[in-house]
């Protein structure tokens, strides 16, 4: 689908929402839009990117969009699901997820969630040593169907933002392969545990460049090769190689596509296609950020040191990265009319607020847009992942409805509530006396 397809897309859903009262002024001031046609879509051309002939389990990454029923749409589309809480295996459950198709990473299970999981055959990928004696213990008192493996850290390296970067020298994330003595020491804990069956890594997500995510895998792969050549057999039969294709925030384009990194995959890593190994996938921004966006009104407009404010429902509270972190996380803004449709009046620059009590509350400053106005609505698009799923709590401002769409082919878009916005509650109103 072309940028122009997608644009025009939104606005249909857009218009379509305003229409039949999702967003209205007094009402409905806030709210996040799935496109679960595109989101198919995505799914589809994820799972036709890698051979049919290899055995791939592509595992939603959960923490990018937990709402269930979004969880539930890409269980339906194929998709098994990862998960780094216990909240989130409790979503994915409820979501209908086969626990066999369920992965849990996490640097800080419990003993009690480290039991839940093998009980119930979830895969668990070890994160440090310690978790490994901690599994002893528990294996010793019951059998499980579970699939288990060690996160390793390959130590390739950092990408253009720091905190999402899982494979520096320091990283909290796994057992680091290039630490003295390490790479001894886990291929003993692999001799020692015949159920020790997989590897995984992840090096990490936005701004990382696929030849440094290429590497990594490939160290990951080596180290599996190097177990079984040790133990004379094939021990190691999985690689879970994470997930973290960056996504393009800056237009509609789809880039780099799934597809680009099998390739870079391909070429840093030919034993991962030789079909001795089971494959699994964690991608999660790149799933959803692109089939989703948010929706707020325009509530007051004013002039400020010379500068155009729009002041929205949109801030904080549903775009925390951006606004915390406005130069690693930048997004988008389309400037629309009270009935959704696209302005078209000369651009300015302007401050685009939002509701929160704080003064660096900012999806942008100085952006340039038809000249924004009081009931006009702001569309920030990207944001299916992470944004309007996972509300930050500032003020106790209310988490927004969020809505499924789908279009048929007149055109129409018929919408299912995905999660229901969440009533205010201001309190009691004092009685006179």
């Amino acid at each position: 689908m072309s940028g122009c397809d997608k644009a025009g897309r939104r606005e249909r859903i857009l218009r379509a929402a305003v229409e039949q009262g999702l967003l209205e002024p007094e009402k409905a001031v806030l709210a996040g839009f799935i496109d679960l046609d595109a989101v198919n879509d995505t799914v589809t051309s994820l799972r036709s990117a890698f051979p049919a002939s290899l055995r791939v389990l592509h595992a939603f990454a959960a923490k990018a969009n937990c709402l269930v029923p979004v969880l539930a749409e890409l269980r339906r589309s194929g998709m098994g699901c990862e998960v780094a809480s216990a909240g989130e295996l409790g979503q994915a459950l409820e979501a209908g997820f086969d626990p066999a198709h369920i992965v849990f990473d996490s640097p800080a299970k419990s003993r009690a969630e480290l039991a839940l999981a093998l009980d119930l055959g979830i895969a668990v990928n070890a994160d440090s040593f310690q978790e490994l004696t901690r599994l002893d213990g528990l294996l010793a008192s019951r059998s499980s169907a579970s699939r288990i493996g060690v996160r390793v850290n390959p130590q390739v390296g950092g990408g253009a933002i720091s905190a999402m970067s899982t494979a520096t020298a320091t990283s909290k994330f796994g057992v680091p392969l290039e630490d003295e003595g390490n790479g001894e020491l886990l291929l003993q804990a692999y001799r020692d545990r015949p159920w020790l069956t997989w590897v995984h890594t992840h090096v990490g997500s936005q701004g990382c460049p696929l030849e440094l995510m290429a590497r990594g895998v490939a160290k990951a792969v080596a180290f599996a090769e190097k177990v079984n050549d040790s133990l004379g057999h094939r021990q190691v039969t999985g690689i879970d190689i994470g997930g973290g294709l960056p996504v393009d925030f800056g237009s509609d384009e789809t880039s780099p596509g799934f597809g680009t990194y099998v390739d870079a995959l391909r070429e840093h890593v030919p034993a991962l296609f030789s079909g001795a190994y089971e494959i699994v996938t964690e991608f999660g921004r790149s799933v959803m950020a692109k089939n989703g966006f948010t929706a707020a009104y325009v509530e007051y407009t004013k002039t400020v040191g010379g500068r155009p404010v729009a002041i929205t429902h949109a801030g904080a509270q549903v775009a925390t990265r951006t606004v915390f972190a406005p130069d690693a996380w930048p997004v988008r803004i389309e400037a629309h009319d009270r009935r959704g449709r696209a302005k078209s009046s000369r651009p300015v620059p302007q401050d685009v607020a939002g509701p929160c009590c704080f003064a660096g509350d900012l999806l942008a400053r100085g952006r340039t847009l038809p000249l924004l106005e009081p009931e006009d609505i702001v569309v920030v698009p990207d944001t299916g992942a992470y944004y309007f799923s996972t509300p930050f709590h500032y003020n106790s401002l209310p988490e927004p409805a969020v809505h499924g769409a789908r279009t048929d082919a007149h055109g129409q878009v018929a919408f299912r509530l995905l999660r229901p916005a969440q009533a205010a509650h201001p309190g009691p109103v004092p009685t006179a006396r």
